[in-house]
């Protein structure tokens, strides 16, 4: 049975998480050319928390109120020449149409289709990491089978997919993280894992095709040392500066788009076993606020899945 209204969090104000409000909501309307999904699994991600805050600049006050939430898995219920309704799909959908609700307008070429034998739990935890880590590694990095690659900031949502993404793609990884995630990356399939407390970039052999990176401040200031003259250095939250000293690197600081055909893709490595989701904690939607501080103030390997249905 359908009616014309949902259940969703909402924020009208920036701060903390108790300016989350479940509410009810009217189900988007579908325009020509576009989906009506029913959300089965979504998942938290940082910028979820960072807007919420206040502080990702592309949503500001005069977007609100907001539906936060970037990744999709779920049920088509209104279909159209790319899905049929009944069709098992995931996606990430543009700014301005959040996830953490009971249903999402969606366009084609944002979804693609969840294999059989994965569940919507794990499709659910994938779509914002996973473009994000395939774009930084492949569109914007151009890494290649037999190439080295550092990835700052392994452990987390991106970062353990691109771990695993350079792998399949036959390039050899080095990975930083804390001491309690150094047998978690390496059994990722990293080549080298350096353990941030206790060492540092000094213990790379020679230099790196590129660097990946998910931190800020000083770790992406000292992967220079280590990246080729001739290199990429590509991150997810500021641009590169190399102070001038090798002008011939290749930088750039970018956010991920949305794209059903590279989603396709990682479905197929998903389903063939070459990729997994690393799953720390799940939440029922009632508990989305509790979710966003675990992964706020928690140290977190993998994601943090959020369920809407109990069977998800």
């Amino acid at each position: 049975m359908t009616t014309d209204t949902m259940r969703a969090w909402q924020i009208h104000d920036f701060g903390d998480a108790g300016m989350m409000k479940l509410e009810t909501v009217p189900v988007p309307t579908p325009r020509e050319g576009e989906l009506l999904v029913r959300i089965d699994a979504t998942s938290i991600n940082p910028v979820d928390y960072k807007t919420r805050e206040g502080e990702f600049p592309p949503v500001d006050s005069s977007d609100l109120p907001a539906i936060l939430g970037r990744d999709v898995a779920g049920t088509v219920i209104a279909g159209g020449d790319a899905f049929a309704a009944g069709d098992r799909v995931y996606g990430m959908p543009a700014f301005g149409r959040g996830s953490y609700a009971e249903q999402v307008m969606m366009k084609p070429a944002e979804l693609a289709r969840i294999a059989d034998r994965v569940d919507m739990t794990t499709a659910g935890s994938l779509p914002l990491a996973a473009l994000t880590a395939w774009q930084g590694l492949f569109d914007q990095g151009a890494l290649q089978a037999g190439e080295r690659v550092l990835i700052l900031g392994a452990p987390g949502g991106v970062g353990h997919l691109a771990v695993q993404f350079a792998v399949a793609r036959g390039a050899s990884v080095i990975a930083t993280g804390r001491q309690q995630d150094v047998d978690f990356l390496k059994e990722l399939g990293a080549d080298q894992v350096i353990d941030t407390d206790s060492a540092d970039l000094s213990e790379i052999e020679g230099e790196v095709d590129l660097v990946y990176s998910l931190l800020h401040g000083e770790p992406q200031a000292a992967a220079w040392a280590v990246v080729k003259s001739d290199g990429r250095f590509i991150s997810t939250l500021e641009e590169p500066e190399s102070n001038g000293k090798k002008p011939g690197v290749r930088t750039a600081r970018y956010m991920a788009a949305p794209n059903g055909d590279q989603l396709a893709e990682i479905m197929d490595l998903v389903e063939s076993g070459k990729v997994s989701v690393k799953l720390q904690q799940r939440f029922a939607f009632e508990d989305i606020p509790a979710a966003q501080d675990a992964l706020e103030n928690d140290h977190t390997q993998g994601k943090i899945a959020v369920l809407l249905h109990a069977d998800a």
